[in-house]
């Protein structure tokens, strides 16, 4: 699946806020939580919504977003 079949934007949910489609989680909770320390399987097991596809989706698309900056320099 295609990054943008897994997260969703509306004003009409969590104020306009990035989202995993179908839940009103927002995408920086997963990074929020990663910073803090927790694995991703405790992650997707406190918001059971998020499916791990849609999650690892995010996470590849942000680890290429920083190789491609890196390969630009800072």
């Amino acid at each position: 699946m295609a990054l943008e079949e897994w997260l969703s934007q509306s004003d009409d949910v969590m104020s306009g806020q990035l989202v995993f489609r179908g839940t009103r989680v927002p995408v920086c909770v997963l990074f929020d939580n990663l910073r803090d320390g927790l694995p991703l399987d405790e992650i997707l097991s406190s918001y059971p919504t998020i499916p791990r596809a849609a999650a690892e989706a995010v996470l590849e698309y942000a680890l290429q977003c920083v190789q491609d900056g890196a390969e630009g320099g800072l």
